[in-house]
């Protein structure tokens, strides 16, 4: 996978295909303002865009520690993002709240990735983004589109003029969506990924992996979706007796087998796997009595 220049916006491919804890990045070529969103692609690649192209301002699709990789490299520009997403960026232990880590042990291992590999560094001040805010840049013009459900905040950027959608976390990989942090919603990932799809363009640039598509995504915006419901029959298969979240989390049922780092696998695994109880309790599927799970 390479980098592509579309006119006034450059596809920047990052390390190791996109995949975590690096994405693809987005720099908007304006006559007004030069724009880098999600900088956590290639550490090179992004001084060679100070350094060369300049950059006037970093945008944000959401809070996650894969988007602000690179962040430190653009300390002296403007940060925009949603306003539901800022909280977890103006603190570590806020950031690690949000994300889910409550053991100590934990906390402090994760603290430490944060600072060690992601290059935290809290923010005190920002822009906000509205939903739905038009942003012109000089002679290339952004909507910022509200895509909750992956976080509260997250953002799509679309470009009417060029026809180009930048979808940020809803990358249509064969994983499926990620909804596992506390403030993540089952539903409203749902609700974002049907506005996605009504939404005309002719290139659809993601943050994961493929990255680049420029014919409809089609299916793969429902076969995407339908990840979810796979997940939650697996689970409702399983509960064919009363089981315990630990008990539920230990099957592997969203990631299918023990991936290393096992600390963080467990961890996910078992983030998604509340999500899904949480959210069949709501529906009424399931039951929760005194933190034992049984299917209705």
């Amino acid at each position: 996978m390479e980098d592509r220049q579309l006119g006034r916006i450059r596809f920047v491919c990052g390390e190791n295909g996109g995949r975590y804890p690096f994405n693809h990045s987005l720099f908007i070529e304006g006559d007004d303002a030069r724009v880098i969103i999600d900088p956590a692609s290639d550490l090179e690649k992004l001084k060679g865009l100070q350094k060369k192209d300049g950059v006037d301002l970093v945008w944000l699709s959401h809070w996650h520690e894969d988007h602000i990789h690179y962040l430190h490299l653009f300390e002296e520009c403007p940060k925009w993002i949603s306003a539901r997403d800022f909280p977890p960026l103006t603190d570590i232990e806020i950031f690690l709240d949000w994300s889910g880590f409550e053991e100590v042990g934990q906390r402090d291992l994760w603290k430490k990735y944060m600072y060690d590999k992601f290059n935290y560094q809290p923010l005190q001040k920002v822009r906000f983004i509205e939903d739905n805010e038009k942003i012109d840049l000089g002679n290339i013009k952004v909507e910022a589109i509200a895509t909750p459900g992956h976080t509260p905040g997250h953002l799509c950027f679309f470009f009417p003029g060029e026809e180009i959608i930048f979808l940020g976390d809803y990358d249509l990989t064969p994983f499926g969506p990620w909804y596992g942090d506390v403030f993540s919603s089952i539903e409203e990932t749902i609700k974002s990924i049907a506005r996605l799809k009504t939404i005309s363009a002719k290139t659809w640039i993601t943050c994961h992996e493929t990255g680049i598509f420029e014919e409809n995504p089609g299916d793969l915006w429902q076969n995407y979706e339908n990840i979810i419901y796979e997940r939650e029959d697996r689970l409702l298969d399983f509960l064919g007796e009363p089981l315990s979240l630990k008990e539920i989390a230990a099957a592997w049922l969203i990631y299918g087998k023990p991936r290393k780092p096992l600390y963080f696998f467990e961890f996910a695994e078992r983030a998604l796997v509340k999500k899904h109880l949480d959210y069949l309790v709501s529906q009424g599927r399931i039951a929760c009595e005194k933190d034992i799970y049984s299917r209705l």
